[in-house]
């Protein structure tokens, strides 16, 4: 399954860059998706076919879930 991405997303994949750092920010969105390195600000270029294969976890959202998660757990 193609992964469903927004613009700066944080982006966890499989492999370290060669920097070092396993984490990626979403810049273009397209048939091909733009990703810069969080560790040494390289760009890349990879198709959402490829970047499935690579991605390990989408940070963001797993953000925005412990978010909702504790807002709601607030109310109580």
């Amino acid at each position: 399954m193609l992964p469903d991405l927004q613009m700066n997303d944080l982006l966890r994949l499989r492999k370290p860059h060669p920097c070092g750092s396993y984490e990626w920010t979403v810049i273009r969105l397209g048939a091909d998706i733009g990703l810069e390195c969080k560790g040494c600000q390289h760009r890349v270029m990879l198709t959402r076919r490829e970047l499935a294969k690579r991605l390990k976890a989408n940070l963001t959202k797993r953000e925005e879930k412990q978010e909702e998660t504790n807002a709601s757990d607030s109310h109580f």
